[in-house]
């Protein structure tokens, strides 16, 4: 299978930079977005041999969404059923046979680090939905999970030390979420492996520079680890100031 994630940071935006030429040429089985920052009868899109579900968040233009499948899903759920995480569409899980499918937008801590106590409320909650879902099966996890998760993870470490998406805080939940039993695919195969991120600031050439940060991430439950084939980061892909991964997985 083949499972790509995109935080399209805006997917109306993305869409008239070649999000359905991408889509179609990706071929992939199961495509998640992130940031989608719209809300419902604001773009219809024509992705044949897909089912789609989308979770909006309340706030119109903000944050959102999305996972397309080929295959049906036995049951979908939207949110991680507790009413305080609940109304910005941040997550959606598709339940099949064999495995969970789970994507995930997580709350930036922002600037000066004003949102960061509920960031922190909100690692512990999402932690214990995925390890819940774990109980039962497999889980895959993916999407902008807004934290590098070590120095090799981000351009300039020693700059960033204690900037949103780099407090000892939000890298320690990330430690803590994999000790629970799930693999950071991308590390599993390539531990050492710098230099490659995931998204980039609009500001100072970042993306030209190639300053960025790797916060888009694969995870798996440990059972899996065995069927992995590779994971991906494509960072020729432009459109957002994401780029999108990639999972190849046997399932």
């Amino acid at each position: 299978m083949k499972l790509i994630s995109w935080n399209v940071n805006g997917i109306r935006a993305c869409v008239t930079k070649g999000f359905e030429d991408y889509f179609k040429e990706t071929d992939a089985d199961i495509f998640c977005i992130q940031e989608s920052k719209m809300q419902e009868g604001q773009l219809e899109l024509d992705l044949e041999g897909y089912h789609q579900y989308w979770n909006y968040a309340e706030k119109k233009g903000y944050s959102g969404t999305a996972i397309f499948a080929k295959n049906e899903p036995i049951n979908v759920t939207y949110g991680i059923g507790i009413e305080e995480h609940d109304h910005e569409g941040r997550v959606i899980t598709l339940e099949f046979d064999d495995f969970y499918m789970t994507t995930v937008y997580t709350p930036n801590s922002q600037n000066e680090l004003k949102r960061l106590d509920y960031r922190m409320t909100w690692e512990d909650a999402f932690r214990e939905y995925l390890n819940r879902l774990a109980m039962d099966k497999s889980v895959i996890v993916c999407g902008d999970m807004n934290v590098a998760h070590n120095e090799i993870d981000l351009k300039n470490p020693k700059t960033n030390r204690q900037n949103a998406g780099f407090t000892d805080e939000e890298r320690a939940k990330m430690t803590k979420l994999l000790d629970s039993g799930f693999v950071d695919t991308f590390r599993y195969f390539y531990p050492e492996q710098t230099d490659i991120y995931s998204w980039w600031s609009y500001r100072f050439k970042a993306r030209e520079k190639n300053a960025g940060w790797r916060i888009d991430y694969f995870l798996v439950s440990e059972d899996l680890k065995d069927k992995l084939i590779d994971a991906k980061i494509h960072t020729e892909v432009m459109g957002s100031d994401h780029c999108p991964v990639e999972l190849d997985i046997e399932l």
